[in-house]
């Protein structure tokens, strides 16, 4: 592929996550993209992401009810995986052994379960003319791409805890509700807080050793019923994460908390400062221990690039910059985000669940291992 060359993407989901990929790919048409096909078996998805091609002046797109007719097709060089998560696991070994190459964007979860997400690291090593992406684009949202330039400078010294708030609305209704169980979703501390675990990994420089955790379904969902089955997604938790260099992050999540000012507030504390992101307000806040209070700065986080806030404040969009210019290098760059990544952000979440369930500490390496799972 020439450098100019068109890239043509194909979408496997496109629920509102891939209608949001969809959106993106749009605002990146000056790069010289273009979505060409889509895979979905839901026919009113396949509807509304007719619809929005259409609202592009695109010329058709060639709609297949599975991902492995879109492969075969040979239609497109790059591939965007937001279907849900239960699936991401065969669609992804599909097209690593599929016959022509593809690259690939996976939406986060990884896979569901550590043994999967091994899987597919695995298969995907013997793949040297693909790129694998997963799609943690929370590290690109300007306030804490921009502390994350903080921490990286060393303006806080050497990093000693992470606390990362979440406060926001329940989940949202997914097609068939498939979002309402811990079967399909791997767990709202691997669904959701994936995010999460691999900024605080980000922000320590190092990695997690073990995991503490408490959570329970309190208010949300108790009154749903689903082919007879109540929901047990959790809906609130607190998660303590210890590192390999002796720093320790902890999550304080609640899913029932619309009366909050900031969904994301996010503070690192180093040896020398501090230093606070706050979405979506997009604010960031640093000083020292030296200066104290009164030398306390505040920025407004902005970043030029960004075409598309959509769902997720313009990371989306930063995300997709990303993987193209790493697919346009042509072997020179590693995808930003790799499927290590992706395993250790899952494997966190897995622990986390499984400390709320046995009431104990889990230990990284029991859940790399499989045991108790």
């Amino acid at each position: 592929m020439a450098a100019n060359d068109t890239v043509k993407y194909g979408i496997i989901g496109v629920g509102m996550m891939g209608r949001e990929h969809l959106i993106n790919l749009y605002h990146l048409r000056t790069e010289n993209v273009a979505v060409v096909c889509i895979a979905d078996p839901h026919v009113p998805s396949q509807q509304l992401a007719l619809e929005l091609a259409q609202s592009f002046n695109w010329p058709p797109l060639k709609v297949f009810s599975g991902h492995q007719e879109l492969l075969d097709s040979g239609l497109c060089d790059v591939v965007v995986v937001s279907s849900p998560n239960m699936t991401h696991y065969q669609i992804l070994m599909d097209i690593i052994n599929h016959p022509k190459p593809h690259h690939v964007l996976v939406e986060k979860p990884l896979c569901t379960t550590v043994a999967d997400c091994k899987k597919v690291v695995n298969a995907a090593r013997k793949r040297t003319d693909m790129l694998v992406q997963v799609g943690l684009e929370y590290r690109y949202m300007p306030s804490v791409a921009k502390l994350i330039e903080i921490v990286k400078d060393g303006s806080l010294g050497s990093v000693k805890m992470v606390a990362i708030r979440e406060h926001r609305f329940p989940f949202l209704v997914k097609v068939n509700n498939w979002n309402r169980f811990n079967a399909n979703t791997g767990g709202t501390l691997v669904e959701k807080c994936c995010h999460f675990f691999d900024l605080m990994r980000l922000f320590a420089g190092a990695n997690p050793v073990r995991v503490m955790a408490s959570g329970a379904i309190d208010v949300n969902h108790k009154d749903e019923i689903y082919d007879g089955k109540v929901p047990d997604i959790i809906d609130n938790a607190y998660v303590i994460v210890e590192f390999d260099n002796g720093s320790r992050g902890m999550l304080d999540l609640c899913m029932f908390a619309e009366g909050s000012k900031n969904e994301q507030e996010i503070s690192v504390v180093g040896d020398v400062g501090k230093g606070e992101a706050f979405v979506p307000e997009s604010i960031v806040r640093f000083g020292t221990r030296e200066t104290g209070r009164d030398g306390v700065q505040t920025l407004k986080a902005e970043d030029e690039r960004i075409k598309y806030d959509g769902l997720h404040h313009g990371s989306s969009y930063l995300e997709h910059l990303n993987f193209l210019s790493a697919i346009r290098a042509k072997g020179e760059k590693t995808p930003a985000v790799d499927l290590q990544d992706g395993l250790i952000s899952v494997a966190i979440g897995v622990a986390a669940q499984l400390s709320i369930e046995k009431g104990r500490f889990v230990t990284i390496q029991e859940v790399i291992d499989e045991i108790n799972c």
